[in-house]
């Protein structure tokens, strides 16, 4: 991945490149779920005024507001916890350590409650929102200390317990109007106790909630209508968040709240010349925090206009504040906070860069639009819209789709990259027509081999069973050689196994198109879709058509790449690619085709006399295990073909290279962990 960024600082560019180019087996060992991170950019824009920047370009403008050093403005908050059975273990750990931190970060001035909900709902202070004094942050932190997850999960009972207790609490004739109020609603599930249909779920959300303060929402998981949570929040004012299976839900639960844990602004309105805008995105606002930018874009219908007035009013500790300002539209008259344009320095790329933002957050409002729509009507309006400003500025959305032309794509052949010696990633790796790829990290040397083995043969690649426990078999199988080939035909493995004895015996066998874990419950899992399944010892984690990690006691990891042709020709066969991803829990008397290299050293000798060698034009000798293995320079490719390696290749099936001979390392069946020969 390589992505060029122009940051406008000023009047100059700087470009900054970042380059991300692991291989297929190290975005594995990066990550299991096939997500290798969040690039993110964080970024502020330089403001002259108090009421922002605006720019106007080609006629359109673009609107930046985000006051600062304005005094904060109380809030009145609920969390309302999921408890239900579903959040046993981490996520509720990680739930539990976030909201500890948040209490601490609650202001004098905040008032709160917590609600748990599973087929219970439990509220912490009944009828009531209480200060953020020391004493009730510690006894709410007491609270979330003795949450159980249990039960099943009531929805729509919690939210409008909730709803209940903070409108109750708005309504008081004590409780001050200056302040803030919102619901933080957490879940990992789908709603199984009481009202159980999204419809109306949301109409008794609306109906509870009566436009008098924001709904937040967090999904943790996979298994959640996130879909509900994010027409709840999109009906209430608020916001929602995903956190997936894989995440540090205590960090983004923390960063979450952090982006709304400090308002400084409410009721904000944003107001133009009339008769001199049109199809201006959306211009109030329930709330700001700080942090946070509100962008608001639009087109100029008066061409002939010298200015454009614009006033912001907002309400901020029972005061109103309001500014505004006269925006020139004269090239010669730009002033202070405005840009017309910028030169000649951005290129054309930039040069509707205006227009664009206000495509932008169009798409972004139809989208919203599209999903709060309650009429099939409504809905396919809401969708053409959109989808006409996607084409038309070439965003890629839920609605449209990339189309590669296929007339513009050059017909040379790819560069690939050479695989450095000394490059951090998997040691052992057999791919293809099974050709062996061995790095030993300690000599600094890569050696190859290729096995011509027989279709149907199962062969021993890792045998560590007396210690380990782990045994890894691979069955081989057959396609036709091309033509022009030196081989009668190819050999490939169709599928592996990785059987663990203990603490009870338990295999997983993969193919191209499903995975097996066999233990005390047989689960089967497609290879099409992205799962994972994790064990006291075992975790299996399959990323859709690419490849699936299988994971031993924490300290020993192998991929398997998945290899799948959509139109196969005679001579092409599905198969699998087997790497060692770690290695540190296999003992130094592992053995197997790929496992007796895990701990040894190897040695480059110089070329002998000549007549000397014993073997065909060999380019040197292989010191191993005191053998002398004649080899040649060779560069093979690997990962599918898409990388190149340098390699030291042993010809004649490797002999004199492994321990015995090929015979030694086939074993009777795919699930057998006897001993090999040398093992």
């Amino acid at each position: 991945m390589r992505d060029y960024f122009n940051i406008l600082s000023c009047s100059f560019i700087v470009q900054l490149g970042v380059t991300f180019s692991p291989n297929i087996v190290q975005q594995a060992q990066i990550s299991t779920s096939g997500v290798l991170g969040d690039f993110v950019i964080r970024y502020d824009v330089q403001r002259d005024t108090g009421i922002g920047d605006i720019q106007v370009l080609n006629g359109h403008f673009v609107h930046y507001f985000a006051p600062k050093d304005l005094p904060v403005v109380p809030k009145n908050v609920v969390f309302v916890i999921d408890s239900s059975a579903s959040m046993l273990g981490k996520k509720m750990r990680q739930t539990k350590d976030a909201l500890f931190t948040i209490l601490r970060d609650l202001r004098p001035a905040d008032h709160f409650n917590f609600i748990s909900f599973s087929n219970r709902i439990k509220v912490w202070q009944p009828n009531a929102l209480v200060p953020a004094t020391p004493l009730n942050v510690r006894d709410a932190k007491k609270f979330i200390y003795t949450l159980i997850p249990n039960g099943g999960t009531n929805i729509d009972g919690a939210i409008q317990t909730g709803s209940a207790l903070l409108r109750d609490y708005l309504s008081d004739p004590n409780t001050g109007t200056n302040s803030v109020s919102l619901i933080i609603f957490l879940t990992d599930g789908r709603p199984t106790i009481g009202e159980t249909q999204s419809a109306s779920i949301l109409g008794n959300t609306r109906s509870a909630v009566q436009e008098k303060f924001c709904i937040f929402t967090i999904g943790i998981g996979n298994d959640v209508d996130y879909r509900l949570l994010e027409r709840m929040a999109l009906e209430n004012c608020g916001m929602t968040r995903r956190i997936s299976e894989e995440a540090d839900a205590s960090a983004m639960l923390k960063g979450f709240y952090n982006e709304i844990g400090t308002p400084l602004l409410s009721d904000i309105r944003v107001n133009y010349t009339q008769n001199s805008v049109g199809y201006v995105t959306q211009s109030l606002f329930t709330n700001y925090f700080n942090g946070s930018e509100i962008v608001v874009a639009g087109k100029l219908t008066d061409r002939s206009a010298e200015s454009l007035h614009v006033q912001v009013t907002a309400s901020n500790n029972e005061r109103l504040i309001t500014m505004e300002t006269d925006v020139p539209l004269r090239p010669k008259a730009v002033g202070s906070g405005v840009t017309q344009g910028l030169g000649s320095s951005l290129g054309s790329v930039a040069a509707d860069f205006v227009r664009r933002v206000w495509g932008f957050l169009s798409v972004k409002e139809g989208l919203r639009a599209r999903l709060r729509s309650r009429s099939s009507r409504e809905r396919e309006e809401q969708t053409q819209q959109a989808t006409n400003l996607s084409l038309t500025f070439h965003f890629l959305t839920p609605l449209t789709h990339m189309v590669l032309d296929h007339r513009a794509v050059s017909l040379t052949e790819p560069v690939i990259q050479p695989v450095s010696f000394d490059q951090p990633g998997f040691p052992l790796k057999t791919d293809g027509d099974p050709h062996f790829v061995v790095e030993f990290p300690l000599s600094k040397l890569t050696v190859c081999f290729n096995i011509n083995g027989e279709p149907g043969d199962v062969l021993r690649l890792v045998s560590d069973h007396q210690y380990s426990g782990v045994t890894v078999n691979g069955r081989l199988i057959g396609a036709p050689a091309p033509p022009g080939s030196h081989k009668k035909q190819r050999t490939y493995f169709s599928s592996v196994a990785v059987v663990m004895d203990r603490p009870r015996r338990t295999y997983i066998e993969v193919t191209p198109t499903k995975v097996i874990l066999d233990g005390r419950d047989r689960i089967v899992l497609p290879c099409h879709a992205t799962a994972a399944v994790e064990g006291d010892r075992l975790s299996v984690a399959v990323v859709g058509g690419a490849n699936v990690t299988v994971t031993v006691g924490g300290n020993i990891s192998f991929v398997i790449l998945l290899h799948r042709y959509k139109s196969p020709s005679l001579y092409q066969r599905d198969h699998l690619g087997f790497y060692i991803g770690n290695s540190a829990g296999l003992s130094p008397r592992c053995h197997g085709l790929l496992g007796q290299f895990l701990h040894e050293e190897v040695g480059v000798a110089p070329l002998p006399a000549p007549g000397d060698a014993g073997d065909l034009n060999p380019s040197a000798f292989l010191k191993v295990k005191e053998r002398s293995v004649p080899v040649v320079r060779k560069s093979r490719r690997i990962y599918d073909g898409k990388q190149n390696v340098d390699c030291w290749f042993a010809r004649n099936n490797a002999e004199k290279l492994i321990d015995g001979r090929y015979e030694d390392y086939v074993t009777a069946q795919l699930f057998d962990t006897g001993n090999t020969n040398n093992a």
